[in-house]
């Protein structure tokens, strides 16, 4: 029977776009839900399985639990996952930001640098095939959250069969050059007090397609890896997201003037252009750009640039 650790994040965790620790405003739970934790932890005991709760309260903490399925040391001195490890991982996690917090010290723990890159990692990848988790939703009935999107399992129960039963599903991973990861997708552009869109310049290339090249306004960007950043303000942005692809789908939504026949006046039409890719970089001309990266509020006044890590991270699909 294996061994599982059942991880929670405490208040803050999560909440930062930076590396480090601390909220960030994003509005997220803080307050992490005992009962579903407790509730799972009792039915993988109850099938037999050894668990250990651990309630996260800092970067530090987080690396000592996953320094758990490090393998056996290599020639090259590289720490690199063991894929035979029979511990198991369940993150409990209130909002995907939690989840991505988790999966991001992961990359910065098997992370080989450049210099060292071995010849076992595969071309289109700078991380080792990441150990698989389970997701444990703390709020059930949320509808919009990553777990929801891939159809995983929700329930304690069903999460608890999800990491016995061992089906894996891998996904693509988005890393990006702040030094974080992105596990579902970011929108790009503010709003006033109204909710209204702030326009904004920026160049934003996928790959070698050129979206606006920052002498136009842009009312939003989505980022997308799944596809829980397709819509903003009632506008279809994103056409359809795969976290299994192996490319990011980036879509911005730019304002046309139209001049209407036989009339004065103009009207506003909203196009949205489209394009998949390896990569996405975006370049604010204007000051700080706004951001929300897997529900984590950010801010950029410098180009960000987002890069697909296919099948990098796993979760248990039951």
């Amino acid at each position: 029977m294996f061994d599982v650790v059942l991880l929670s994040l405490a208040e803050g965790q999560g909440g930062s776009d930076s590396c480090g620790s601390g909220c960030g405003g994003c509005n997220a739970v803080c307050a992490t839900p005992r009962t579903p934790v407790l509730a799972c932890a009792d039915a993988l005991r109850e099938a037999g399985a050894r668990v250990e709760t651990v309630m996260a309260g800092s970067d530090q903490e987080i690396d000592a639990v996953l320094a758990r399925f490090d393998g056996p040391a290599r020639p090259d001195g590289l720490t690199w996952p063991d894929p035979e490890s029979k511990l198991r991982l369940v993150v409990a996690s209130a909002t995907d930001g939690q989840l991505r917090a988790v999966v991001r010290r992961l990359v910065r723990r098997y992370a080989p640098p450049p210099s060292k890159r071995p010849d076992d990692l595969p071309a289109v990848r700078t991380v080792p095939d990441l150990p698989p988790l389970a997701i444990l939703p703390l709020d059930p009935t949320h509808t919009g959250d990553l777990a929801a999107q891939l159809g995983l399992p929700r329930t304690p129960a069903a999460v608890a069969a999800a990491v016995l039963e061992g089906s894996v599903r891998r996904l693509d991973l988005l890393r990006n050059d702040g030094g974080s990861v992105t596990l579902d997708g970011a929108l790009l552009g503010g709003s006033d007090d109204d909710g209204r869109a702030v326009p904004w310049r920026g160049r934003v290339e996928v790959d070698d397609a050129l979206l606006t090249d920052g002498e136009e306004p842009v009312l939003a960007c989505a980022v997308g890896n799944a596809a829980g950043y397709a819509e903003f303000d009632g506008l279809r942005l994103l056409a359809d997201g795969d976290p299994t692809d192996g490319r990011v789908e980036v879509a911005v939504a730019v304002p046309i003037v139209v001049k209407q026949r036989f009339r004065k006046d103009t009207k506003i039409r909203i196009e949205v252009r489209r394009a998949r890719g390896r990569a996405v970089s975006v370049l604010p001309r204007e000051g700080d750009l706004q951001f929300l990266d897997d529900g984590v509020a950010g801010s950029t006044s410098r180009k960000r640039s987002w890069w697909t890590e296919p099948g990098a991270w796993a979760v248990y699909a039951g």
